[in-house]
Parts: structure tokens; sequence; C-alpha cells
């Protein structure tokens, strides 16, 4: 996995988050940049139940790793639909498959966010070279 990879199939926020949408919900991870930058995952701390409601850009949980520990981000507004409890136990799948299986959250947007399109994101990875 390359730390400039970037899915065309997703929508991304400037805290290194993805959202991808399938049947009116966001599934929401981190970019393989944001798991090259933290690190050996640790702890996944997610704050947040089903039908609890998030607000775009407030923190949902943590992510903890050999180098640091960093706020998770909501990249909309909208309901929780689902919660990836399996990272309770293994937060090396985010590590392992952070495009995949180291989903965090499902949210039904109840607004669209400042989501980046996959080009508007590499530009910003393309930015921090810099």
């Amino acid at each position: 996995m390359s730390a400039k990879e970037v899915k065309d199939d997703r929508r991304y926020t400037k805290d290194h988050e993805w959202a991808k949408e399938h049947d009116g919900l966001l599934t929401v991870g981190i970019t393989a940049f944001a798991v090259d930058q933290l690190g050996d995952i640790t702890l996944v701390g997610l704050d947040v139940q089903e039908g609890d409601e998030v607000e775009a850009g407030k923190p949902f949980g943590t992510i903890e790793s050999v180098k640091t520990l960093s706020d998770l981000f909501a990249p909309v507004s909208g309901t929780i639909k689902a919660v990836n409890a399996a990272l309770e136990n293994e937060p090396e799948m985010i590590n392992d498959d952070c495009w995949g299986k180291g989903w965090m959250i499902r949210i039904e947007p109840s607004d669209k966010g400042e989501l980046l399109s996959s080009d508007a994101y590499r530009s910003l990875l393309e930015e921090s070279d810099h």
C-alpha cells in the first residue's frame, strides 16, 4: 500500500479521512497517507454508537499508534448507522486494509459536508510534499 494511494470511488477530508457512499450511507475510514503517518496502530476508540448524532468536523473517536494519539473527525453531520466493533480487538486491521476491513463508522448524512474529490485530495498530498 502506497502512502500516496487515493481511490477514485471516495471523497476525502483535509484530516486524511475517506468517505464512500453506498445505499445512502457514508462509510468512513482513514487514508493510506494517514496510516503511513501514524505507523503501527495500537488502539482505536470509537466514542459513538448506532443512533448517535455526529457533527461535521467534530471528533467521533481517537486512534492511537506507536507514534501518537489523534482525534478522528466526522466528515459530515448525520446519524451513526454502524460502528466497526472489530477494531476494538483488532486495530491492526486499519494497517492491513485501511480501504476495506479497516472502516470505522457508517453515517446517514444530514448534509453533504465539505468533502474533497479524489483529484483535490491528490493535490493536497502533493502540496504536503513541499
